[in-house]
């Protein structure tokens, strides 16, 4: 798989949201945290921007960090690649002897060597076994989901998961056949998708796979209970002033970030106080007015940017204990 088709989305964007923690001026290193190492297009980034910084990346991808650790072996020691799922950075930074970090990057979402490689089941564009699991070493596959969940569960999935109005439809449609033969490759799934909707629902929105296979890569791996840990765990690990950056490529995940951020930037007083004490003023400054989305000529380059939504936060002050 060549690593120059691999474009990071809104990178310099991401780099300035950053840099005001990286650059500082401090006896110590800065530590940046790339949560989601994939190709490490942004891991690369990071440790030429900032060369007094040291980089602390996680992926749960196997194959993710060893091509990673190729293109990051000329930066030596600075960067320290660690097989773990990022809800489990407070473990792995207590392990590495990391109290606080200044910066931490999230790229959520499938990574492109994920849906570049055919055989991993992520693209509904190429027949592969149903697998979709971004750590193939454990846990349920794509497949196991829809010949074993009871109807009623696999239609909470799809709706909330992958926001799919068609949902009952397709999953009868599931049911029916499987019974007949179990599900095992992708390019079946997609066609029983297009032979149970309506017409007018094929008509819009891209190929009408795309919720349900998003609905199930979300379901195999967790993610957005994932996500719903890590958040609140990353943001506990910037030091003040360390900022975070987030990117998102659905509403599910940018919803999750935004409750997170908007909780730490409030003011969480009683109404009516003369003075609010340290302990309820704001933890978090926000850095970006709602969402900030991809330029038109970013997503001309790289059409893979274009659900993307970035927001940013500053930690101003510390958690009372």
């Amino acid at each position: 798989m060549s690593q120059t088709r691999h474009v990071p989305v809104m990178l310099q964007r991401c780099l300035d949201l950053l840099a005001p923690a990286l650059e500082v001026p401090s006896p110590q290193e800065p530590v940046v945290v790339d949560c989601t190492l994939g190709l490490g297009g942004h891991s690369e980034a990071l440790l030429a921007a900032f060369p007094s910084a040291r980089l602390i990346a996680l992926d749960r991808d196997k194959e993710a960090l060893r091509l990673s650790g190729e293109r990051l072996a000329p930066y030596g020691d600075r960067a320290t690649l660690v097989h773990a799922v990022y809800d489990e950075l407070p473990e792995v930074l207590a392990r590495l002897g990391v109290p606080k970090v200044q910066g931490i990057l999230f790229d959520l979402g499938v990574s492109s060597m994920q849906l570049d490689e055919a055989d991993r089941g992520f693209a509904y564009a190429q027949d592969a076994p149903l697998d979709m699991r971004m750590d193939q070493t454990t846990g349920i596959s794509a497949a196991e989901v829809l010949n074993t969940y009871p109807p009623g569960e696999l239609v909470r999935i799809l709706r909330a998961y992958g926001e799919e109005k068609q949902a009952k439809r397709i999953v009868s449609a599931i049911v029916r056949e499987r019974e007949k033969e179990p599900f095992s490759n992708s390019a079946r799934l997609v066609e029983l998708i297009r032979d149970s909707l309506p017409q007018a629902a094929k008509r819009t929105g891209g190929n009408p796979a795309k919720r349900t296979f998003q609905a199930l890569r979300i379901e195999v791996n967790g993610e957005l209970s994932v996500l719903e840990r890590a958040i609140p765990a990353t943001v506990e690990a910037l030091a003040v002033g360390g900022r975070i950056a987030v990117l998102s490529y659905h509403s599910l995940e940018d919803r999750l970030v935004k409750q997170v951020f908007a909780a730490g930037a409030a003011n969480t007083a009683p109404p009516g106080l003369p003075v609010v004490p340290e302990r309820y003023q704001p933890r978090l400054k926000l850095l970006t007015r709602g969402a900030e989305l991809p330029t038109e000529e970013e997503v001309a380059e790289n059409r893979r940017a274009a659900p993307a939504r970035l927001r940013g936060a500053q930690r101003i002050r510390e958690e009372e204990r």
